[in-house]
């Protein structure tokens, strides 16, 4: 059976609340290896992204307008997985969402076999923190570029902690004699990051500021210090 490991980004915390994915990437494994084949796409959710997750992963919706929906990619999607088995972080979190997006378009959930490596963790190391952080940490991933949460990053270092993780058992993999390979993976596939929008105050709105700092800076009889620090 082909195995993929899977994740994604979202607006939020509950597709019942209609929040939707932003970011979806699956890379292939074959044996311990990371292949070439991969699927990555940013997605505009047609709705704004919750503070809290955009804090997490980095997104607004402004950043996404434009790409492409979910129905648009869902068919090549499919396609990609079909007959696979999905390796996923907290996979309930995933699938959840993954079959709500789905259920809008009016198909059915998946019936992939699934792995959820969160689970996989807990059961090896019970009572330890098993975020993806901290597995890396505990099997000495390099994880250092991981600033934001990213789909297309996260799966990568999913990989090598499955890797990590199920070495040395056979009945996971068949090959457990083979090397792991930990170079990364080639990414072609829409792998751009949306471009930050910044907004550059008007001439108008310089102004106002102005004057509230020169009002702060009489009521306080010049104890002002952003009005200092500005004319330094």
């Amino acid at each position: 059976m082909r195995r993929i490991v899977l994740d994604t980004e979202t607006t939020g915390l509950y597709p019942e609340q209609g929040h939707r994915i932003i970011e979806i990437a699956a890379i292939e494994l074959e044996g311990r290896k990371v292949t070439q084949k991969h699927f990555h796409h940013y997605i505009d959710p047609e709705r704004e992204v919750d503070e809290g997750a955009a804090k997490v992963h980095g997104f607004t919706w402004d950043m996404l307008r434009g790409r492409a929906k979910f129905a648009d990619i869902a068919g090549s999607f499919l396609e990609f997985v079909d007959g696979a088995e999905l390796i996923i972080h907290n996979a309930p979190f995933d699938m959840g969402f993954l079959n709500h997006e789905l259920k809008l378009m009016g198909l059915p959930a998946l019936q992939n076999v699934v792995t959820d490596t969160l689970k996989v963790a807990r059961d090896m190391h019970p009572g330890k923190k098993n975020s993806l952080d901290a597995l890396c940490s505990r099997y000495e991933i390099d994880n250092t570029h991981r600033t934001l949460h990213g789909a297309l990053l996260d799966t990568e270092l999913l990989a090598e902690v499955y890797f990590a993780m199920t070495r040395g058992q056979k009945s996971l993999l068949g090959d457990d004699d083979v090397a792991v390979v930990r170079a990364p993976a080639v990414f072609t596939l829409d792998t751009s990051r949306p471009v930050v929008r910044v907004l550059r105050a008007s001439d108008e709105e310089l102004a106002m500021h102005a004057q509230q700092l020169a009002d702060i800076d009489k009521a306080s009889k010049g104890a002002c210090l952003w009005k200092a620090m500005g004319e330094a």
